[in-house]
């Protein structure tokens, strides 16, 4: 195994000149790409045989970056994130300074806040909000492991991070929807 900042400093030449990475998050393997890089995200579609009009989400690291794409945010979507127990993706309206072929035809984009070691370190190099989608073609199942994951995906990434091959995780994010109107909706426990 590889260490940790040389994996960062990979991840991020490829990501700098708009290539795409198969990488371990908090939840299950994702295919990644610089959020706010169109191409780069398109590719993702190709590679996962994914329509556009199904939107990925975006990792990012703290508030900063959250306010950076979110001029409105929810005080509820800060209370639901100090009392998260276990990974929570949050689908807010109207980002910005993002891809627009991520945001969702709604207005809306699904982000997480991660301390996972790699993502957020890789993300403190970046500036930017990182695309995380489960590393299967779509339709397919998610692959609980990295020894899951198809040649396919393996051949059509840029980049596979060398970190956590071993690690298996069977449980991806809680997902709830928050609008501006104070909605609130559980799309996945």
């Amino acid at each position: 195994m590889s260490d940790i900042n040389t994996e960062i400093h990979n991840a991020y030449e490829v990501i700098k000149n708009g290539g795409i990475i198969l990488y371990p998050t908090d939840t299950v393997w994702g295919i990644g790409c610089d959020a706010t890089n169109a191409e780069a995200v398109a590719k993702i579609y190709t590679l996962k045989r994914r329509e556009e009009s199904k939107s990925m989400i975006v990792l990012m690291n703290g508030e900063k970056m959250m306010h950076n794409v979110f001029k409105d945010i929810p005080e509820v979507a800060w209370q639901i994130l100090d009392l998260s127990e276990k990974p929570t993706t949050l689908i807010l309206d109207n980002p910005r300074n993002v891809a627009p072929n991520i945001i969702a035809e709604d207005k809306t984009l699904g982000v997480r806040l991660v301390k996972e070691p790699f993502c957020f370190k890789l993300m403190e190099r970046m500036k930017k909000p990182l695309v995380s989608t489960s590393a299967n073609i779509s339709g397919m199942f998610t692959p609980k492991s990295f020894k899951e994951i198809s040649p396919e995906i393996l051949k059509g990434v840029d980049y596979v991070v060398n970190l956590h091959h071993d690690k298996i995780c069977d449980k991806p994010s809680t997902i709830i929807k928050l609008s501006l109107d104070s909605q609130v909706k559980v799309i996945r426990k």
